[in-house]
This record gives C-alpha cells, structure tokens and sequence, in this order.
C-alpha cells in the first residue's frame, strides 16, 4: 500500500513540473507503472527495424524460391548497368522508377542482390518480382505485333481456331446467304477459284419457318459443295432496334445454325471447328467498300479480279482459263437481278486468305 501512494506522489510531482498530454494519460501511466509486478513475465518489446529486417529476409527467400542464381545476376547486371533510358524500355521502370533506380544507385552504389531492389523508393515486394519477370522475359516489339494481330484476327473471325491451322491451310470454300439464294466460292491458297456457284433457296422464309424445311434445303445445298479444311461463312450485324428486321434475322441465324452442324461433320469427335464466322465489316474494310457503316457492292472489283486474271501475269486471283468464259456468262446472267451473294463469297474468301493465311494488305 505504501508502495502505491509512493507512486502516485511521485507521478503527481512530475505531473505538476512537466506538461502532460492528458489526464487520462496519467492515471493509464500510473495504472501501468504500479501494475507492473504483478506481471510473471516482462512485456517484450520488438523494434520496428527488427519487425522489417525480418520481412526482407523473408522476402529475400522467397525471392531466392522464385529465381535462380542466373536469373538474378542477369536482373542485376541491368540494374546495374542500365541507363536510365535503356531501364524505361521495360514497362515496369517507366517512369519516377527508372529515376528512382539510377539515384539509389549513384548514392550507395551496386545492388548487391534482387532483394536490395524494395529498399528503392516505388518497389514492393511484389513489383520486385514483376520487375524481375519483364527483364527476363522482355516483350519484344514482333511480340507485340503478334499480340495485335492476334487481337485484330479475333474480331475478324469466330470462333478461335489457332493459327497454326489457319497457316496449314489448302482450301476453303466461302459462304455468303441472303433472303433468296446461297453462294459459294472454293479457292486454293494460290488463290485458284476452284468452284464459284450460287443456289435459289426460296422455300425457307415463306411460312412458319419451318425446322424441317430449313434441314432439307441446307441438306440439298451441302451435298453440291466441294470438301475443304474450313468453310468460311459470313457474319451480318443486323441492328436489333428494328423489329421488321427479326425475320430477317431469325432466317440467317436458322441458315447458320444448320450450316454449324451440317457442315462441321467431325467435330463431335476431334472438338474441332471446321466452320468459322467472318465479320462482314471487315472484309468491307479491306476493300475499301465501306460508306459510314454501310458496305457498297463488291461487283466492279470482283469484274476486275476477272480482267487482270487474263491480262495479268500475276493476278491477285487466279480463274483458270476454261472457266473464265463461264463465269462472265454467269455474270451477265445475273446483271440485272446484282447477285450480291456471288461477289461477296469470292471477297470474303480473298480477305480470308490475305488477312488470316498470308497476313498480307493489297
């Protein structure tokens, strides 16, 4: 008891010389100081430096786990020896970073090991080991192009089918439909067209709609064309606001449909695709046949493809000389009615091979 007074005389002297915060702060000291004994074991008391210290080391480790002795010594002679451009070439040190590295840098001098790197200004734990990664595995700019490609070659044709098969290719047959007929054109990958026909399909959008009349029109038609390694249809974006459009749009989606699986005649067992969709925009756009958001008729250039296959040495399609007289028959045929659906099928199979097989611009 005399103990306790002893110390709150002594607490109030200091409490009366020296400013204190607050009295709540004197009675929790006061509390502390007379309670202390009655603690078995003292409170141990871990500095922050040690708390961090043990972190690093940790994180050194893990990093250790991480990366070879190799891989560290070649993130290190870049750390070391890059300039503070060469260190902005990699995304992760654009930047307040590569600065950051330079000045840590000059003022203690080498880092001696990856884990230094987080005693820099900006770098965690984490962004250590990315940093690490994209110095080990840069991001070249044919990487790059290939990225974009990649991307530019998804929004053109659906579904993914790798682009090692598109590469392998010797043939397709392209397929274009409307409300009334179905066209096709079979070219090689010299450019040959092969086969270029169209067929009237015009019991399918009168009446109900019928699954069974679609099955047995789209039987017919399958049975005429060649066999080839993909069949290429187009893709029409019609706009959904207009309700006189569903019709329309119900028709080409039942056409499609049976098209998926009449044509894909192996995939329940290899699960891979024989039929792709080709955005109709796209081949537009590479043709130079868009207005706006509209497409203009292919049919000159198509005409011309037809000219420079005979006065051409090297034309960019090839007709073989028997079937060119035919096809112009063909064509006359068809002036007044402007078969759409032919000129678009033989497009869509140049634009196929040109942007997705060759990846080369006309």
């Amino acid at each position: 008891m005399s103990e306790l007074i002893f110390c709150y005389i002594l607490l109030l002297v200091r409490w009366r010389c020296c400013p204190v915060p607050s009295r709540s702060s004197l009675f929790q000291a006061l509390h502390n100081s007379c309670c202390r004994e009655k603690s078995a074991a003292p409170m141990k008391i871990i500095p922050n430096v040690a708390f961090c210290g043990e972190t690093t080391k940790e994180s050194g480790n893990a990093l250790d786990k991480l990366f070879s002795l190799e891989q560290q010594a070649s993130v290190l002679h870049v750390l070391n020896t890059a300039s503070n451009k060469e260190l902005e070439a990699f995304k992760l040190l654009r930047g307040r970073k590569s600065t950051n590295i330079i000045e840590h840098r000059e003022k203690f001098g080498p880092f001696q090991n990856v884990e230094s790197l987080m005693n820099v200004p900006l770098f965690q734990y984490k962004t250590v080991i990315q940093v690490c990664y994209s110095i080990l595995c840069p991001e070249t700019k044919k990487k790059k192009k290939k990225l974009k490609d990649n991307g530019l070659l998804g929004k053109l044709i659906k579904p993914d089918v790798g682009r090692e098969r598109l590469k392998a290719v010797n043939s397709i047959v392209s397929i274009v439909y409307g409300t009334r007929r179905i066209a096709w054109a079979h070219l090689d990958r010299k450019m040959t067209v092969l086969d270029w026909q169209q067929d009237e399909s015009c019991r399918m959008m009168k009446g109900t709609y019928l699954s069974s009349v679609y099955l047995e029109e789209m039987s017919s038609v399958v049975s005429k064309m060649p066999t080839a390694d993909f069949y290429i249809l187009e893709k029409t974006g019609l706009p959904l606001q207009n309700p006189s459009l569903f019709p329309i749009l119900l028709h080409f989606h039942m056409v499609e449909a049976m098209l998926y699986t009449l044509l894909n005649t192996t995939f329940a067992q290899d699960r891979r695709h024989q039929v792709l969709s080709v955005n109709r925009n796209a081949v537009g756009k590479h043709f130079k046949l868009m207005v706006g958001d509209t497409r203009t008729s292919g049919k000159e250039l198509v005409e011309q493809f037809l000219s420079e296959s005979v006065l051409k040495a090297e034309p960019r399609v090839f007709f073989p000389l028997d079937k060119v007289v035919q096809y112009r028959q063909m064509f006359s045929s068809t002036e007044q009615n402007r078969v759409e659906e032919l000129y678009d099928s033989l497009l869509q199979a140049v634009a196929f091979y040109e942007l997705a097989v060759f990846d080369t611009e006309p």
